[in-house]
């Protein structure tokens, strides 16, 4: 679940780039955050992701309160969420196979785990006959969904999509979010941020729509409230 109250950030330089948001997203819920350049997405996930702490109000992720989270309670706060960034982020002389399963390294899981885990989530994502290969052996929406699998591969409770189409031709867009929105069905909150009006008015969903630092409307219309 996320709960935003009232939040603001404003950087160093005076630039204030959230402005008295209130937000909440229940779980299993799939929601768009939209909005032009610069109205403030960017900062919402690094908010979410504790990478950034409000100047004010209260963030509050899967039961952690970020506002005065400790340093060392961020990386389990970091387990519950999977992140698929626009330029994939993988590691190039590493496998299918082994791109997703380090994520499980990284947190300590054993071989037997391991090995159990990846097959699964691979086949779930449509590369379970592309385990050996290297990324550069792939298309870009194999790619994307390599990154997919990493975000899920430790069973996140939310997803957080940052443009995971940008890269992507019409179609690659499209089956991406298909199976964004098959991972939603098995029960997974997925909240997707882009700029892609086409893209999000194919999926009747939430959306969230951001400018200035403000929420300016939310609904199943709510992507037509800014222009570009």
């Amino acid at each position: 679940m996320i709960d935003l109250k009232n939040v603001v950030k404003s950087y160093e330089e005076g630039i204030r780039a959230i402005n008295g948001i209130d937000l909440h997203i229940d779980d299993g819920e799939f929601v768009f955050l939209v909005g032009p350049s610069g109205s403030g997405k960017t900062t919402i996930i690094k908010l979410l992701t504790a990478e950034l702490k409000p100047t004010s109000g209260s963030v509050h992720v899967n039961g952690c309160e970020l506002e005065s989270i400790k340093k060392k309670k961020i990386p389990y706060l970091r387990r519950t969420l999977g992140v698929i960034f626009q330029d994939f982020r993988l590691i190039d002389n590493l496998t299918v196979y082994d791109n997703v399963a380090f994520a499980m390294r990284v947190i300590g899981a054993s071989n037997r785990q391991i090995k159990k885990r990846v097959p699964y989530v691979l086949e779930l994502v449509g590369l379970e006959t592309k385990s050996r290969r290297l990324p550069h052996e792939l298309s870009g929406g194999e790619q994307q969904r390599v990154a997919i699998a990493r975000a899920l591969i430790n069973n996140p409770a939310m997803i957080i999509a940052d443009e995971p189409t940008g890269n992507l031709d019409p179609q690659r867009s499209y089956e991406i979010m298909m199976l964004l929105e098959q991972i939603n069905a098995l029960g997974t909150t997925v909240m997707v941020v882009t700029h892609e009006k086409e893209l999000v008015n194919r999926f009747t969903k939430r959306v969230v729509a951001i400018n200035d630092g403000k929420v300016i409307s939310d609904g199943m219309d709510g992507y037509y409230a800014y222009e570009e």
